[in-house]
């Protein structure tokens, strides 16, 4: 502990006697004739321990008191006071000083209050250390807890990449084959069939390297005020023609009072809707059996608060609750050899960085219905209607 005391008192005899007694018990003394000097002197030595009169002409003691826990709330003050000042000493321990001493100071009295004293400062050191090691501990706790998570998550991103990988070359080894036996037998059919695997699995090698790369980009989106019906717009554009091939109706459903402008980025936003539409057209297709008229909706709407909410909608085969809770597991796909399940763990990315949610309602033989909320960006409440 440091050994520094202040012994404050307007008595030169006192500060005398005092001093000798406080040096013999192995304390190195300083001393003060005022509250203003000895705020002056605790600029320069900071002692461990404050010794003070209460009653004193200017700043009395009470005041001192007050202002050294202020300024320096780790140091111990006790309180010199004579007999008729015991309602005052009584109120210096409200103000956090450790102990009063009556005058004639008693050696013992003496003795006991700095033993005190030093046992909260000694208390108040080992409470400190403990705090420091404790958030060390949580610290050090915490930066495993991290690296155990980064680790199980790319554990579990590449045991899933892995498995898209196995499967399609999986995929080229039974074109391959096909093809192979094609060219042996000379047979036509065995040729077209080889070739369409191979075709269709070098087409995953480069939807899983294209969706490995956007994915990679979700961290750098950019911001800036659109249109929020332009990406959708873009979308029905582009998907239109595949639908009408397959007897679909695509729509698009905006509501009335959609902002002029909203902060997003609309390429984000546009590859997000584009992976719900894409996967509405292959559940269509997946329905068994296909029929004409099968309905895709895309609607954008406002939500309280200046959000901005975009839904998609299909008639076609729905999922069960099973599939519903995979969805938006890594590598995870309802497509079978046609997909590479990042599609829908991109969207969840993007619409996330924005600040928003994505969810589904589906039932088999009901359709399905996704739907993205996006906060405004001042944080108003973004319930969907």
């Amino acid at each position: 502990m440091n050994s520094d005391i202040l012994l404050v008192d307007d008595e030169a005899g006192i500060r005398k006697v005092l001093a000798i007694s406080l040096t013999d018990l192995g304390y190195t003394v300083h001393t003060a004739d005022s509250a203003s000097a000895a705020l002056d002197v605790m600029e320069k030595i900071r002692p461990a321990i404050v010794l003070t009169d209460i009653k004193m002409p200017g700043m009395d003691g009470i005041e001192l008191l007050k202002t050294v826990k202020q300024r320096y709330p780790e140091t111990e003050v006790i309180m010199l006071t004579g007999h008729g000042d015991m309602d005052l000493a009584v109120e210096s321990l409200k103000f956090r000083a450790s102990d009063f001493i009556t005058k004639p100071i008693d050696d013992e009295a003496l003795t006991v209050a700095l033993d005190r004293a030093g046992e909260q400062i000694a208390m108040r050191g080992q409470l400190k250390a403990h705090t420091e090691n404790l958030e060390r501990l949580v610290e050090e706790k915490s930066r495993q807890l991290i690296q155990a998570e980064r680790l199980a998550a790319v554990g579990e991103t590449v045991a899933g990449l892995s498995h898209t990988i196995k499967n399609i070359a999986g995929g080229l080894d039974g074109g391959m084959f096909v093809l192979e036996k094609g060219i042996e037998d000379q047979d036509a059919g065995y040729l077209k069939q080889g070739w369409e695997l191979i075709r269709g699995n070098v087409g995953r090698i480069k939807a899983l390297s294209l969706n490995l790369l956007k994915f990679a980009k979700t961290d750098r989106l950019e911001y800036r005020p659109v249109d929020p019906a332009q990406p959708a717009r873009e979308v029905v554009d582009l998907m239109r023609s595949r639908t009408e091939a397959h007897g679909m109706v695509l729509s698009l459903e905006l509501a009335d009072g959609l902002p002029e402008r909203f902060d997003m980025d609309a390429t984000g936003i546009h590859q997000c809707l584009l992976n719900l539409v894409t996967n509405a057209i292959d559940a269509c297709l997946d329905t068994d059996p296909v029929t004409d008229g099968q309905r895709i909706t895309l609607y954008v709407q406002r939500m309280p608060g200046g959000g901005i909410g975009y839904r998609v909608k299909d008639t076609c085969c729905g999922m069960d609750e099973g599939t519903k809770a995979r969805l938006f597991q890594r590598f995870f796909t309802t497509k079978g050899e046609r997909g590479t399940g990042i599609g829908l763990m991109l969207t969840q990315v993007i619409v996330q960085r924005h600040g928003g949610t994505i969810d589904v309602r589906s039932a088999p033989g009901q359709g399905s219905c996704f739907t993205i909320r996006l906060p405004a960006l001042r944080g108003a409440d973004d319930r969907m209607p």
